[in-house]
């Protein structure tokens, strides 16, 4: 398992993976305007590699842009879908490379979030997490219901507030979270109950209400795009989703639960 920490690394890793597939890419895109991963990508179709796209349906001021993304990757040979308008956000970002290696990440494939924010992506050779995500690109290209199994894969709105709420509180010494809004009421409280019990909480980002005890500061000198919770310095969950009612209920959000704790 690989961790990928934003801005260090860059778009290497993932220019460096798409290079390397032999059969096959499923990219979720959300927002997108690096053109050397585009680049990539159509040197990977010139190699026979089959690449398919599932573009967002909408985000916030850019469905224009994401049109034309979609016209550009298809004229390129790149299988495009585009997700449904069920949920107001399909706002996930991942990649599966020949259905072997999974990226998920809590950026967008853009400059401004790539260069200028701090954020992770997780690279992972797990089957069951690969498998997993796999079936969850089927069911949205297709735009079929989705039924979550693995528990460490996090999809809002299927699994996300039961696994995070289950991931905090198991924590007994120490909560470190990056996110830049944490307003769900229930995730609050059992924020407080942990903080009552004596675990360190400290966050980089917002809190809504207010925690004894719990630490809240604004990162410095970088934009904040991630969120991420470590817990007791063991294990941590990375993703798109964050403690806030809709990212958890009613959007489309992707992340994953971490045991090695080497990352």
């Amino acid at each position: 398992m690989q961790l990928i920490i934003q801005p260090d690394a860059g778009t290497t890793p993932i220019v460096k993976a798409i290079k390397k597939a032999k059969k096959t890419i499923d990219i979720v895109i959300f927002r997108f305007d690096r053109s050397e991963i585009r680049k990539a990508l159509e040197v990977a179709v010139d190699r026979d590699v089959v690449v398919r796209a599932l573009i967002a349906h909408t985000n916030r001021g850019g469905q224009k842009s994401l049109r034309k993304l979609e016209q550009a990757l298809l004229e390129a040979g790149i299988v495009v879908a585009r997700t449904a308008d069920d949920l107001p956000r399909y706002h996930g970002k991942m990649m599966i490379v020949d259905g072997r290696t999974l990226h998920i990440y809590g950026f967008n494939l853009t400059r401004l979030d790539i260069d200028k924010s701090r954020s992770f992506g997780i690279v992972t050779r797990n089957r069951k997490l690969v498998q997993a995500a796999a079936k969850l690109f089927e069911a949205d290209t297709v735009r079929q219901t989705y039924a979550p199994g693995n528990q460490r894969f996090v999809v809002s709105p299927e699994n996300s507030r039961q696994v995070l709420t289950a991931f905090i509180k198991g924590a007994k010494e120490q909560l470190l979270i990056y996110d830049q809004q944490v307003s769900d009421n229930l995730m609050q409280r059992v924020l407080m109950d942990r903080a009552k019990a004596g675990v360190e909480i400290r966050i980089l980002g917002k809190l809504e209400k207010t925690i004894p005890k719990c630490k809240v500061r604004k990162l410095a000198d970088l934009r904040l795009h991630v969120r991420a919770i470590i817990r007791d310095g063991t294990n941590a969950f990375i993703g798109s989703q964050s403690l806030r009612k809709l990212e958890l209920d009613g959007r489309r959000e992707i992340g994953v639960i971490i045991n090695d704790r080497t990352v």
